[in-house]
């Protein structure tokens, strides 16, 4: 058996009492999620839930004219399909941001453990209370403040997911995620530049200086991430 599913990286999975996740193991088959795999799309059913480990997947909501927007980011800390004790219809599409590895699970596994009311069932709703968190700040944020600070907010959102600096991202993409044109990201991303708080090299970002990345962004990246530690609590109960 593949080492990754006898010592999952997911931390929603590896917070489960050994029991509970033996019962998952013989339905978990590891993946691949390789740069902008489409996982799901806007109204259509799911046939897996999704546990990332290094890989990095963005729930987007689409537009009637083809724009996009971000509503959430999922890593190693959450999954994909999260509604499908709700539903297996999904509103938005997920699409894999930052490569890598995983683990998924078909849909009728993960709601038969979910209905037995124990440890994944209250680890899930856990997460759902982040994810909401997560969305309501997000959308306040995309509406009130200036495309600088939430770009700042996302390249911190990002960095904690990936526990890593350098972020192999493209403006172009950035831009999608952010719901705004790429000629904005360009300037907002060289204001950031030039204060010695970013570099940006043709599909990388390094976060240089964290403090005051940190400091230009607005309130909606503390809140976010104060949810997260929370969350992280959680699962280390």
């Amino acid at each position: 058996m593949s080492q990754n599913l006898l010592q999952p990286e997911n931390r929603l999975l590896s917070a489960l009492p050994a029991a509970d996740y033996q019962r998952l193991l013989p339905h978990l088959e590891a993946v691949s999620l390789p740069l902008r795999k489409i996982i799901h799309l806007p109204g259509g059913s799911l046939e897996h839930v999704y546990f990332p480990y290094q890989a990095l997947i963005s729930l987007v909501t689409i537009l009637e004219d083809g724009s996009t927007v971000e509503n959430s980011l999922v890593g190693r800390e959450g999954m994909v399909g999260i509604q499908a004790f709700l539903g297996n219809e999904m509103p938005h599409q997920a699409i894999v941001q930052v490569e890598g590895d995983g683990v998924r699970l078909p849909i009728a596994a993960f709601k038969a453990e979910f209905d037995q009311n124990g440890a994944l069932h209250n680890l899930v709703l856990s997460y759902l209370r982040f994810l909401m968190v997560e969305m309501a700040q997000g959308n306040a944020c995309n509406c009130n403040h200036t495309l600088e600070e939430r770009l700042a907010r996302w390249l911190l959102n990002v960095s904690d997911r990936l526990d890593d600096k350098n972020l192999p991202l493209t403006q172009e993409f950035i831009a999608q995620m952010l719901g705004t044109r790429r000629a904005g990201v360009t300037v907002a991303a060289g204001i950031l530049q030039q204060a010695g708080m970013i570099r940006y090299r043709r599909g990388n970002i390094t976060i240089l200086n964290r403090e005051n990345l940190e400091a230009t962004t607005c309130e909606c990246y503390r809140v976010i991430k104060t949810e997260l530690n929370r969350l992280l609590k959680t699962y280390d109960r």
